[in-house]
Formats: structure tokens, sequence, C-alpha cells
């Protein structure tokens, strides 16, 4: 039975149930005598464990099912939820994300069993039992202990009969000191995937030996043409209990009556076409040898991703989608009955139509690929719990505005760099409990986690109420490290001081930590967002505290840019990033410290001339004028104009990369191709301002 199609699924539900699991978890620390939460994570564990088992992870399936034992206790209410138990059941949590990770990148969960997390369940399994049932001795029994003490007619693989090759084969497995034994298996009748789970079974007993007798047959259970239990023979030199341990575990699996089968009536025969039927046996056991150990050694070569990134789409979406794509249709058949060399007014409508529905179009695939942010902010609750734990800081994080949507492309990217500020903010915006109740704050330091779209960019804050940027410790830490001169940090103003922080390498931490303090963190942050298109700013008080301010375009697939000439040549500048055109009198250019600026309604705005930043030629015959045309961007507060020789005006473009061979040119974002096939290139303003 093939599984690896539901794969995806599998990931994206586990991701789901992992995120609900430390929410909840995270709840039930704040309300631990909360019964109704306890049911609802036991559930979702439960779900958890079973799709596991499902696909055939046991290891993961192990960790939940021991992780449901223990919450099994706590909802009948003889475990007391404490901080060491939860610290138990997110370190749990923590495995199985890694169990996932690892099925994503390699189809397989791996070989850790994490022992010490499952050693560390069954410790406070046992610290109850101690105390509830003290003087109880646990009691283990198997169904091999049990024998005679239930229906014998449960045993159905007393009643199998075999042929002479399986007798043969058994034979032989005596012979090497092998054991046989029967099994009859019971799957629970609230089972809804009988053959899924039969599957498992049989792929665990594999694990143990080799399965010589079925009933009923593999192929009728594979298509689920069986009651609720199945018998089998299996040759093994397992012992019985771990045998029937293995099959208990597996989810759904309400009973195993195990017996070891004796043939001591039997006679050997050492008949020419039994050796030859052992013979036959034996290769295809050494075949079977062969095969995993080959599937094993490509397993470890082929260690690549076997899941594609997905994104779930709302149905009523995809409605939209195929109605447009069912106008174009309509459009496109209407324009073949159309006689063009006429031109007549049908054509014409024909166009116009065509361009509506392909803008209509172009929004339905952009909201197919918006996903909410919440999907990203979702995991720093925990994050921000277990940096409180370790840095003994009072932390709440308040999250706002996890519904806005984000191009997934972004979503994938944008939680690294996130990180680095809520961790930054933890450890270095927030002061200790001590230093808060000395400058009178409360003892409880809070972090503002927020976002929300403002016209075609996204806007993502991380704001604390520490103690802010103190500006003069950057320089002075500045100028002790050489990278600015104390001139030059004397004439600095406090935000060129803090754009400082964004230097490689530049940390203002006295002490480095796990946490943050290495000074890899702000570089990399804004080197991030600006490769998606984004701008970061920092505005901060020195004792009331500090915010990183995010703005990243809603999509970098297609944007809306205003095209403009250079010389020969065509430039797109991204049209969420203007401000304003403007036809500037030459005798209006001022100079401050050598560079061209220009007054613009109580602004000083400098001029970036395009053809010299960029190396384009003007046209010889380029008629001259008394004006120049000044294109205002702004990248955050930040405004700079750029001179253009002439607008060619706004249009929709489709974003192509400059591939790896120019990835490392600045000052250009990519490349587009317009109508009449020439490429033009699409102007990086985060570099140029």
């Amino acid at each position: 039975m093939d599984i690896s199609q539901y794969l995806e699924i599998f990931i994206e539900e586990s991701k789901e149930h992992l995120q609900l699991l430390n929410e909840s978890l995270l709840n039930l620390e704040k309300d631990p005598a909360n019964i109704e939460l306890v049911n609802e994570i036991f559930r979702v564990a439960h779900t958890l464990k079973g799709m596991s088992g499902t696909m055939g992870y046991k290891r993961m399936q192990k960790l939940t099912h021991d992780m449901e034992n223990v919450l099994a206790e706590i909802r009948n209410e003889k475990i007391k939820t404490s901080a060491n138990l939860l610290d138990v059941l997110f370190q749990s949590l923590d495995a199985l994300e890694e169990y996932v990770d690892t099925i994503v990148n390699t189809g397989t969960e791996g070989e850790n069993d994490n022992e010490k997390i499952i050693a560390a369940l069954n410790a406070i399994l046992n610290e109850e039992t101690e105390e509830v049932v003290a003087d109880k001795k646990p009691e283990v029994k198997i169904s091999v202990e049990t024998e005679g003490q239930e229906d014998a007619s449960l045993r159905k693989h007393k009643e199998l009969t075999i042929t002479e090759y399986e007798e043969s084969a058994i034979l032989k497995a005596y012979n090497e000191n092998y054991k046989v034994y029967g099994l009859t298996i019971y799957i629970q009748e609230t089972c809804i995937l009988k053959s899924a789970r039969a599957f498992i079974i049989f792929r665990t007993l594999e694990n143990l030996g080799q399965v010589i007798k079925s009933n009923p047959s593999v192929q009728e259970i594979e298509d689920e043409n069986f009651d609720n239990d199945f018998s089998v023979f299996l040759v093994s030199n397992e012992t019985p209990e771990k045998i029937y341990e293995e099959i208990r575990t597996i989810a759904e699996v309400s009973d195993v009556l195990l017996d070891e089968v004796s043939l001591e009536d039997a006679k050997i025969e050492d008949s020419e076409e039994k050796d030859d039927i052992l013979e036959e046996i034996n290769l295809v056991k050494d075949t079977k040898k062969d095969i995993k150990k080959e599937e094993q050694q490509n397993s470890n070569q082929n260690n690549k991703p076997k899941t594609n990134r997905t994104v779930r789409v709302d149905i009523e979406r995809l409605d939209n989608l195929m109605n447009l794509v069912s106008e174009l249709i309509i459009i496109k058949n209407g324009l073949e009955t159309i006689d063009v060399d006429t031109q007549d007014q049908n054509f014409n409508e024909s166009i116009e139509y065509l361009e509506r529905v392909t803008t209509n179009l172009h929004d339905a695939v952009m909201k197919v690929r918006m996903v909410p942010i919440e999907r990203v902010f979702n995991r720093f609750p925990r994050m921000i719990r277990d940096l409180s734990r370790k840095l003994d800081k009072n932390i709440e994080l308040n999250i706002t505005g996890e519904d806005t949507e984000l191009d997934r492309t972004v979503i994938d990217e944008i939680g690294d760099p996130l990180v680095h500020l809520l961790r930054n903010a933890a450890d270095h915006g927030l002061e200790t409990k001590n230093e808060r109740a000395k400058t009178g704050k409360d003892e409880q330091g809070i972090i503002n986690l927020t976002a929300y779209q403002d016209g075609n960019n996204v806007v993502i804050e991380v704001e604390d109420d520490g103690k802010g940027i103190d500006t003069d410790k950057v320089k002075e830490k500045a100028v002790s490290k050489g990278v600015i001169s104390p001139e030059v940090a004397e004439a600095m103003t406090e935000n060129e001081a803090i754009e400082l922080l964004f230097k490689p390498s530049f940390s203002t931490a006295g002490e480095i930590s796990d946490v943050s303090g290495r000074g890899v963190g702000l570089d990399v942050v804004k080197t991030k967002i600006e490769t998606l298109g984004g701008d970061i700013e920092v505005r901060s008080t020195l004792g009331i505290g500090s915010k990183f301010i995010i703005r990243l375009p809603l999509t970098l697939a297609i944007i809306q840019a205003l095209m403009v000439n250079l010389g020969q040549e065509k430039y797109a500048i991204p049209l969420n990033t203007i401000q304003t055109i403007e036809d500037i009198k030459k005798d209006e250019i001022k100079y401050v410290q050598s560079k061209e600026v220009i007054h613009l309604r109580g602004s000083v705005i400098p001029l970036v001339r395009l053809n010299e930043e960029l190396h384009v030629t003007k046209e010889e015959n380029e008629e001259v004028l008394d004006y120049e045309t000044v294109v205002i961007v702004n990248k955050g507060d930040r405004k700079a104009g750029f001179v253009v020789d002439s607008l060619i005006g706004q249009q929709e473009i489709v974003i192509k990369s400059l591939g790896k061979y120019l990835i490392n040119i600045k000052m250009i974002a990519g490349a587009t191709i317009l109508g009449d096939g020439e490429v033009a290139l699409i102007l990086d303003v985060n570099t140029l301002v």
C-alpha cells in the first residue's frame, strides 16, 4: 500500500496539531485547573498519535503515546500540572517538531528515539504511581501469560491450516533456532482505516521477523475485506514479550493474542523437493535483506526534501479563479469571430473586456498565494515563554493583526528576521526585574508584535517598553571598534547612530549569551528584509523603549511600476515607493555638503542622478530643458529624488530574477520583459536612497 500520497497532508496537519498543542499548553500554564483545556490537549495528542501511527512513524507515535499517558493522568486528576511537567511536555513538542522537520527533509523520521524525554515522561508517571498506589505492584500481563483464561476461540491462529510449503518453512526456522509464533491481532471496531492500520502492523511484524502465513490473505487485508481481526504465523528470534509490546503500541490495536507454535509431531523430511523450497525461502530472505540495505543506502545518499511547499486555498478563491478563466475562454472565442482587418467596435470592446478580466485574474491569483501572517506569529508565544524563563524576566507578548495576509514566498522568509528582533527585544530591550523596579516600571515587560496592511505594503512592528537604545553608548562602541572616527561620531544624529547597529558584527552587548549579543543579528535581519524588497526602520527613546518597523511588499511576483527612460534604456521604479513626481527648475537645485538637493514643500530632499549612478550615457541629440524630471521616492522616513530623462507611464510588470550570476548586483532588484519583448531593469530603491 502506497501511503506517500498522504505525506504532504500528514505534514501539514501535524504542524497544525503541534501548533495547537503549543498554544493549548501555554494557556494551561496560565490556567492549570482548566480540565476542558486538558481534554482538548489530550484529543489533539491522540489524533497526532493516530496519524503518525498510520503513516508508520513509530518513534513519533511512541513519544505521543507517552505524552498521552501523562495527559490522561492529568485529566483523571492524578497528576497536578506543574512547571516541571509543562517543561517536559514542551520538550516533547520540540522533539515532535524535529521529527516532522526530518520527515519534510528526508521522508523518514530519523533515528533519534528521544529516550531522555520518554524517560522524563515515565518518571512523572512513576512518581504519580508511587503516590497513588504505593502498595500495589505493577501488573504487567501479556496474552501469552493469560493463555487459557479467556475464550480459546479468540485465538484464531490455532485454527490456521498450513501447507506443506509453510510446514517446511517452520521446520527450517526451528533448525536455525528461530521460533514460530501464531498471533491473532484485534483492531478496534471504531477504526476507520482498517487496511491502513493492518499495513502498519504488517510492517512492524516484518521488522521483527518474517510472516509466513496470514488469514485472511494479504490481498484481502489490503482490500479491507476482513472483520476487525486477522491471524498470522511469524518466524522470529525475538521474545514473545517484545513482539507483543511492539504490536500493542500501534494505535487502534485493541488486543494481541500470541502463542509459540509447536511442530513436535511433524516429521522432518529431507526430500529434494523440500530442500528446493527451503532454498527458495532463503533466497527470498536474502533478496529482501539486500533490498532493505540498498534502500537504506539510497535514503542516506538522497538526503533531499521529499515534499513540496503548499498553500491551502479557500474554495471560494478557486471558484473565482475558475470563473475568470471561463471569462477568458469566452473572450478568446469572441476574438476568433472578429475580422481583425475591419477593426470594428466589437474588437475594441473585446480588448477592453480582456484587460478587465486580466486585471481581475491577477488579483485572484495574488489572493491564492496570500497566507495569513499568523503562520509565522503563532510560534512566538512559546519562544517568548522559554526566553522569559531562561532570562528570568517577566515578559508578556501581545500579538495583533495576525490575520494580515502576505505572499507565501515572503511568509517563508520573514520568520528568522522576526526571531532575531524578538530575541533582541527580550534580551537587550527589556530590563531585568530589579532594573524595572528601580525605574518605577511594572515588573512585567511588554513586547508588542503588530502587523497591518498599508497600501501595497505590509508593516510589521516589534515594540518593547524597555530601556531604549543608548546612542552615546553605540557611538562609543563604534569608535572603540574603529568603525567610525570620534569626529564622525560627534556629528552623527541619533538616527545615524542607530544605523550603526545594522553594521556586520556590531553589538553593544557587554556579554555574549546563547540568546543574543554576538552582533550577527541585525545586519542579517536588514539584509534579509532588503532581499525581500522591504526596508527596516528603528525608533527608540532612551528609558521608554524601542520600535523596529519592517515594511514588506505584498507580493514578490507582480507589481505596479513607473517606467522611465534613461538614455536609450528603460527602467522600472516600483510604484509603492514613489511619493510624487515633480518638474524642478534647474536653478532651484541647491548644494549641501557638495551634494545636490531640492527644497520641496518644507523638506530638503537629496537628488540621485540615475544616469551617473547606473553609468548610462545620455543621448547626444537630447533636447536641453530648463527643468529636471524628478521622481520622489521614500524609504521609511527618508526621501530621495531620482532624476530621470523622461517618463513612460505606469505599468503592471512581472518580476524576473537576474539569476545566480548577477545576484550580487546592487541597485537592481530584478528585470521584467515589456510588451515589445524589450528587457527593462527594476531599480532597487532601498540601495539607492
